[in-house]
């Protein structure tokens, strides 16, 4: 048996070979972290967020149309066909464990027991901002097909699903008339002081009647992108994170995260996968780290140009907005 790189001995994980290492000049500090954060702007336009009424009445209006809707974060509802899956859902106020973790400013777009019909669950890897146990235990519809990385199925089965695959990186399945690959992504894991990287991460590339979505999990910008490009692209659309990138002071460099791309290497991820467009998430919703709060989705549409892009596909929604597919692809 072949020993896939990105599994160590020791029963953990690594990135792709050659991807970037983290700089041992960085220097975590909770103290400096909370006295730097004082100092953002909270105040968040009107305009960022759409009203729960709207909501409520566009979900109906669309119920039958393939679609994307916001939820905030990395929590989208993608409805193909007959499918409608979810991703990375956390409705919790804090993420992290009970009560502890950053707060979110932005309510999630929609309550857990407003959802439709939910028939897959994606999970892409196990930080708090993206596997919430409490909303996997609340969750209404455990019929429902769950796929996630190595090591994470526990979560999920000791809370009452009963369908639900783990998957190693370009490891497929079908789902109704879906085709789900995992794919690699440029991240870590852990969830205690002791499982460090214990568990998979990786992103979803989803092909559906023709077209191909790219679902980032977390990551950083990685050689790894131009070998997906070249193995599954053309994409029509790569959801991709743009915030959380900003660590400085304690980050020997501002505005950079080998874990998080920053709104210009997301679009150079988009350009390498041969993404036609690009989705910004992970931002918008939760302090995570020191760029001002809006700044990621200005900077996404602002630099699209450089890479390839008109601003009017470097897309940013506002939390609670739903587009129909037919919109975004046109």
């Amino acid at each position: 048996m072949i020993k896939k790189y990105h599994h160590l001995k020791d029963g953990s994980f690594r990135n792709p070979e050659g991807s970037p290492v983290r700089d041992m000049k960085f220097n975590w500090s909770y103290r400096i972290f909370n006295q730097e954060k004082k100092k953002l702007d909270m105040n968040i336009p009107n305009e960022h967020v759409i009203s729960k009424d709207t909501v409520i009445k566009s979900l109906k209006e669309n119920e039958n149309s393939d679609y994307i809707f916001w939820i905030g974060h990395a929590t989208f509802l993608i409805k193909l066909g007959n499918t409608t899956i979810i991703t990375d859902p956390v409705f919790e106020k804090n993420m992290g464990p009970l009560i502890f973790g950053p707060k979110r400013y932005v309510d999630p777009a929609i309550e857990l027991d407003e959802l439709p019909k939910i028939d897959l669950f994606l999970l892409t890897h196990n930080h708090y901002d993206h596997l919430s146990t409490r909303t996997i235990q609340r969750f209404p519809y455990k019929k429902a097909k769950v796929a996630t990385a190595l090591q994470l199925g526990k979560y999920f089965t000791k809370n009452g699903f009963n369908d639900v695959t783990e998957l190693d990186w370009y490891d497929q399945i079908k789902v109704n008339d879906l085709k789900i690959t995992f794919v690699p992504a440029v991240h870590w894991s852990k969830r205690s002081l002791w499982d460090t990287n214990k568990t998979l991460w990786g992103s979803f590339l989803i092909e559906y009647n023709g077209k191909k979505f790219f679902f980032a999990c977390d990551t950083g910008y990685g050689g790894i992108y131009k070998d997906l490009g070249k193995k599954y692209g053309p994409i029509d659309l790569t959801f991709i994170n743009i915030g959380a990138y900003n660590f400085y002071p304690m980050a020997p460099k501002k505005d950079k995260s080998i874990y998080h791309t920053n709104p210009e290497e997301a679009l150079n991820i988009g350009q390498d996968l041969k993404s036609k467009k690009v989705l910004g998430m992970h931002w918008g919703t939760v302090v995570l780290s020191l760029e001002p709060i809006m700044e990621p989705g200005v900077r996404f549409k602002n630099s699209s140009n450089q890479y390839g892009y008109h601003p009017d596909d470097a897309i940013t929604f506002k939390i609670g907005q739903l587009e129909t597919l037919d919109n975004i692809l046109s």
